[in-house]
């Protein structure tokens, strides 16, 4: 859970931040209140997760839910991989 925490929130820095202030955000924040990701960036994300996951995002899975902070994220992600490993 850690390592893709880490993985989340470097993504995000490096991709949204340019690489600055990554310790200026928390896990709980809201990435689009915080104009931290535009609707934009989120298709940037969803393709990210894609690819470094393996999973597949429906159009209905695309809500603030899912998508809107590390720890929804991280929720998402862990959620998906189970779901993947219970299919397997």
């Amino acid at each position: 859970m850690k390592a893709i925490q880490q993985t989340l929130r470097n993504f995000v820095t490096e991709n949204f931040l340019f690489g600055q202030g990554g310790d200026s955000f928390s896990n709980q924040d809201s990435f689009l209140e915080s104009g931290i990701i535009d609707s934009t960036g989120v298709l940037e994300l969803v393709t990210f997760l894609e690819s470094e996951y393996k999973v597949s995002i429906a159009d209905d899975e695309l809500v603030p839910d899912n998508l809107d902070s590390i720890d929804r994220l991280l929720a998402f992600i862990e959620r998906k991989l189970g779901d993947a490993q219970k299919c397997a």
